[in-house]
């Protein structure tokens, strides 16, 4: 399976185990349709290892730990069952650790999917697969979502009471949550590849590898978002002709289509471009990418969002490139990021927009730079990065 992927469930009754180079702990979230758990105790895991149709199954150290999900025995109102995983050693990320999924039927064992989320770093954490009901059926979906802080930040997300430990040595926990420090509230900034922040606080400035969630005091932003893209030659230099595009995928890393100068709407109108820039003088935006993301269709996922120098010119010669997302019904900046350093290549991956297994959206600052004079070119290391 890739990112996004669903299959339809065979088995009534399904094993999801999760394996590594190192031990994992394992867990198991109940979750309502509004993504919540209804109490602390639709948190399975290895200190509350049973709740109603789903249980927590220890490997004992030789084995992956594992989570069993009778689909029969879930009770009304719980529509979505999420796996989650992190490293047992405090404080170890998934940098170089590829976890795999695998989920089996629980009576006969047979493989139905496996999933290996793609580029982990600095993820200490992870959503990596949920059993959910749709249209009366029941489905898997490979996630991958990753957290760096932790199994707290899972929990917090979905609803779960995670208390801060005491400043002594750790003592046993107080509620039932895994012995681990909690989620502080996400700052607006923070140190790149750290985990999600939201946009309660107003504007966010995302630095190389952090993400943004596209949601304000818990609701999504379902409005038409501006991409502003904006470059200036560097001190002094000739005018530089640079061309914006994004790049549409599907949950396989499908190419979909691309909207840039050559073509200024796509996905039925869902994502619009402004034209072409030829110098990148003058102040603001250079080049405007307008999406409505309550439009975008559900075969859309992900939108990566690039810059290419079609003529030639290296990044090295431009200055102050950056890109933000602008509300377009109040013009307000809600999230910019400003690419620093440069490198002698025609193309760069400014940022990504990732449509979430909950439905919501989220950016993520990239920063890469590549080989690549056009938006052809892009579609390839674009998709390498979802």
């Amino acid at each position: 399976m890739t990112p996004g992927s669903n299959i339809p469930l065979s088995a009534a009754r399904v094993v999801v185990d999760v394996a590594a180079p190192v031990r994992l702990d394992v867990s198991g979230l109940l979750l309502t349709g509004d993504g919540k758990v209804r109490s602390d105790d639709d948190f399975i895991f290895y200190n509350q290892p049973s709740g109603p149709g789903v249980t927590y199954r220890s490997g004992g150290g030789t084995a992956p730990d594992a989570i069993v999900v009778d689909t029969t025995a879930v009770p009304p109102g719980i529509e979505k069952i999420v796996v989650t995983a992190s490293p047992d050693a405090a404080g170890q990320t998934f940098q170089g650790i590829e976890p795999t999924a695998t989920l089996r039927g629980a009576d006969d064992h047979s493989v139905l999917a496996t999933f290996t989320p793609p580029q982990l770093g600095a993820e200490t954490a992870l959503v990596i697969m949920e059993i959910y009901l749709r249209n009366g059926a029941w489905k898997a979906r490979a996630v991958g979502q990753g957290y760096a802080n932790g199994l707290a930040g899972i929990a917090t997300d979905f609803g779960v009471t995670v208390e801060e430990p005491a400043p002594a040595a750790p003592p046993a926990p107080q509620v039932a949550a895994p012995p681990m420090p909690a989620a502080p509230p996400a700052p607006p900034a923070a140190p790149p590849g750290t985990g999600k922040v939201n946009l309660d606080k107003g504007r966010v400035s995302l630095q190389k590898n952090q993400t943004v969630s596209l949601v304000k005091g818990g609701r999504p932003l379902l409005s038409q978002v501006r991409m502003g893209l904006g470059w200036e030659p560097a001190y002094g230099g000739r005018d530089i002709d640079l061309d914006a595009s994004v790049i549409a995928y599907g949950p396989q890393r499908n190419h979909l289509d691309s909207c840039y100068f050559g073509k200024l709407t796509i996905l039925n109108g869902a994502i619009k471009h402004s034209g072409d820039n030829l110098t990148g003088e003058g102040g603001g935006d250079d080049e405007v990418i307008v999406v409505d993301l309550g439009c975008i269709p559900q075969e859309a996922t992900g939108l990566v969002f690039t810059v290419n120098s079609f003529s030639g010119q290296k990044f090295t010669e431009v200055a102050k490139a950056y890109c933000r997302l602008v509300d377009a019904a109040t013009d307000e900046e809600l999230v910019r990021f400003d690419l620093t350093g440069a490198e002698p290549q025609t193309g760069v991956l400014m940022a990504k927009l990732i449509r979430q297994f909950s439905g919501e959206w989220e950016m993520t600052a990239i920063g890469d730079f590549v080989k690549a004079r056009t938006v052809r070119n892009m579609v390839k290391p674009g998709a390498q990065a979802l």
